[in-house]
């Protein structure tokens, strides 16, 4: 069976690198309903990213503005899912490196069963040409 690919919208925010500040961020979240595809967080310094990738941007939207939570401005991204296989992942990342686009940041894992996922950046204006490229479905 083929990969299938979504374009999807991720959002980040900035928090203090403390034990509790992602949680408290996702708690505000799911009290607002929002069912997460992805969620990631790198330390920098004192401070910690989280890139959130919501099922429904709207929901999300909504919620974290309630929460008082300040996130970055929409942008786009790509989630990858398939059946688990060696170079699933290479093999989507080739279609972009052979078309000249970079990617800026790759998330990728099992996730049981038999299936893998992953989440691709790339920059704003290669967005249209990889969705392409990648055959990506918008929701």
């Amino acid at each position: 069976m083929p990969d299938t690919v979504r374009k999807v919208n991720y959002f980040s925010t900035s928090v203090p690198d403390k034990p509790g500040e992602t949680f408290r961020v996702l708690a505000s979240l799911v009290s607002g309903g929002v069912n997460l595809l992805a969620c990631a967080g790198t330390s920098h310094g004192r401070r910690a990213q989280i890139d959130i990738v919501p099922d429904d941007t709207r929901r999300f939207a909504a919620a974290a503005k309630k929460a008082g939570l300040t996130f970055s401005q929409k942008r786009a991204g790509f989630l990858i899912q398939g059946d688990d296989r060696p170079g699933a992942l290479a093999n989507n990342l080739k279609v972009l490196a052979d078309a000249g686009i970079n990617v800026a940041a790759v998330d990728g894992l099992s996730a049981g069963s038999g299936r893998w996922g992953a989440i691709i950046w790339v920059a704003d204006e290669d967005v249209r040409r990889a969705g392409s490229l990648l055959r990506a479905k918008a929701k």
